[in-house]
């Protein structure tokens, strides 16, 4: 008999088989939603008409390029991504920040100046560099992504702390790259600020969340308040994981708020060990109610695997994020 978890919906042995499978063979409602079937040769990850991606930080402990992030999206069979800022920034030619010191370095004093120094002079340079910048390389990436068949939605710049010409920068720029939204993490002020900006571009502030949905008197329509083109991009793993109540509670009475969802598997607070990240299957958090509601409802709502467990030794997150991908399909399809 198979091992069923209740929990994640899904056949044990027909998750492992199939995940294996795939490790070897390696405008509000988004334009990527109204898209024809992607050809043979391109990847196809709509799955029963839920858009399956991910975001490219997942493959963080890999070489994250434009074309290494391609060649990971094609071999995990992904047409739908969140491109972290630092992919297409540095694709243009971005000058680099300082190598960071040691963690747990310890710097004398002059150390620490000079370095904060640096620091703070090529955080300048960026600026400037920012808007200066002809959009050209991104019409080019762009073009790179989309012929492979793969369409960003999202570009997580993390802006809120910039400039204002910095701001009109990243909502311009991720336009060009076909996105309706820039990602920034979820905060008062971030979104009281973002929030003017999205609304000026015609598109949409995206706000992403942590374990605050745990902190007492956490409320997430305090955020969307502050602007009609303020979204969530709600980690509803992250939510569980703080909360342990079900992530469709939010999903289900904000979903015309909700641009994105992150998914990923996590144990609950009250579990031994409490809030931790699994490989999928072997955790708590109900991903497969998450996909059927939204599959049921048809709603436009993108859903991105964020790879956060411990990588096996025998294993590197190209082929885990293609196992997670494999598990929404055999949930979807």
């Amino acid at each position: 008999m198979d091992n069923f978890n209740s929990k994640n919906g899904i056949s044990r042995r027909k998750f492992i088989g199939s995940a294996t499978t795939a490790a070897l063979a390696l405008s509000w409602i988004p334009a990527g939603f109204a898209c024809a079937k992607s050809s043979p040769s391109k990847p196809d990850s709509n799955f029963g008409g839920v858009h399956i991606g991910a975001i490219t930080y997942s493959w963080r402990s890999m070489p994250g390029s434009a074309d290494d992030i391609i060649d990971y999206c094609i071999s995990g069979g992904i047409s739908s991504l969140e491109l972290m800022g630092n992919v297409p920034e540095e694709f243009a030619g971005i000058p680099a920040l300082p190598e960071r010191p040691p963690r747990n370095a310890q710097l004398t004093e002059k150390e620490q100046s000079d370095y904060q120094k640096a620091l703070e002079e090529a955080k300048e340079e960026q600026r400037r560099w920012r808007l200066s910048l002809s959009m050209d390389k991104y019409k080019e990436l762009r073009k790179k992504f989309n012929k492979a068949g793969i369409n960003i939605h999202t570009v997580k710049f993390s802006p809120s702390g910039w400039s204002d010409e910095e701001i009109d920068y990243a909502f311009i720029a991720a336009e060009v790259m076909g996105a309706k939204a820039v990602t920034n993490e979820i905060g008062h002020e971030a979104c009281e600020r973002l929030g003017k900006f999205a609304e000026k571009h015609n598109m949409y502030a995206v706000f992403h969340n942590h374990a605050q949905p745990g902190e007492p008197g956490f409320n997430f329509e305090e955020f969307l308040a502050y602007s009609p083109n303020n979204m969530l991009n709600f980690d509803a793993g992250h939510f569980f994981g703080s909360t342990g109540k079900h992530p469709n509670e939010i999903i289900e009475k904000l979903h015309e708020r909700i641009y994105s969802v992150h998914l990923k598997d996590k144990t609950g607070p009250d579990s031994n060990p409490p809030n931790a990240n699994m490989p999928w299957g072997k955790g708590e958090t109900p991903v497969a109610d998450i996909l059927k509601l939204i599959q049921k409802n048809k709603w436009p709502i993108y859903c991105d695997i964020e790879l956060e467990y411990t990588i096996p030794e025998d294993s590197d997150a190209r082929k885990e994020v293609a196992k997670c991908v494999q598990y929404c399909k055999n949930i979807l399809v």
